[in-house]
């Protein structure tokens, strides 16, 4: 029996919940660094080492953070649906919860990349990434991450699986990141659209359900109502 396709597109809200803190927080990694030092391709050619030591410090509060109620939440709904998870965040939490597809539109904080091929990707081992770490090709390795001011490769691919979305649900994101938060305008014009968010949204549709709770909480939430085929 044929499964609707459901799509999350996830963002820093989702994972927060999980103890990982964002930039755009007020306690959040801007007050400790400048993005211009340590998250742009002329951050990695001044000085690449600071570069490196930011991401496995990165890396380490993801190894030490865990799925939280919204991640199992959206691996469940794998029951009725078949669930693309597109996200902008470098983590695994959505993995180590379940879930059986996800795009990570920026990039994955446990995998590093060669600077000659970008397409050679590599696990990073025992979650330390250092200077001098080649691939087999014999460049440096970096962090598997879309910097500011770099092309997003996967958004074409993320927008053919949102315009395929019967249903979409927006959770974790402000909508403020550039391109991706044009993705949500791809969805079908019939596709049933959720956003969890306790804040006034940042984007703006018909036709929107607006669950005014955090992520931890909304997305259980409709996924219960989801899953027993009531419409929220």
């Amino acid at each position: 029996m044929r499964r609707p396709r459901l799509v999350a597109f996830t963002g820093a809200g989702i994972s927060a919940e999980s103890g990982l803190r964002t930039f755009r927080d007020g306690d959040g990694l801007w007050e400790e660094y400048r993005i211009e030092d340590v998250a742009t391709p002329e951050a990695w050619q001044r000085d690449p080492k600071l570069v490196l030591r930011f991401y496995d410090e990165r890396r380490d509060q993801v190894l030490k953070a865990a799925p939280n109620a919204a991640h199992e939440a959206l691996a469940r709904l794998e029951e009725a649906f078949d669930v693309r998870i597109v996200t902008q965040n470098i983590d695994d939490l959505h993995e180590r919860a379940g879930s059986s597809y996800v795009l990570h539109l920026h990039g994955e904080i446990r995998k590093a990349r060669s600077t000659a091929d970008p397409d050679l990707l590599l696990p990073v081992e025992g979650g330390i990434l250092p200077w001098g770490a080649t691939c087999p090709l014999g460049s440096q390795l970096r962090p598997h991450v879309v910097w500011f001011g770099e092309a997003v490769p996967l958004l074409p691919q993320a927008a053919r699986i949102v315009g395929e979305a019967e249903v979409l649900i927006v959770v974790g994101t402000s909508l403020q990141v550039w391109p991706a938060a044009g993705l949500v305008d791809m969805a079908p014009p019939d596709c049933s659209r959720y956003l969890v968010d306790p804040k006034a949204p940042a984007w703006t549709a018909s036709a929107i359900v607006h669950i005014k709770r955090s992520a931890s909480e909304g997305v259980p939430w409709l996924a219960d109502r989801l899953l027993a085929g009531e419409v929220p």
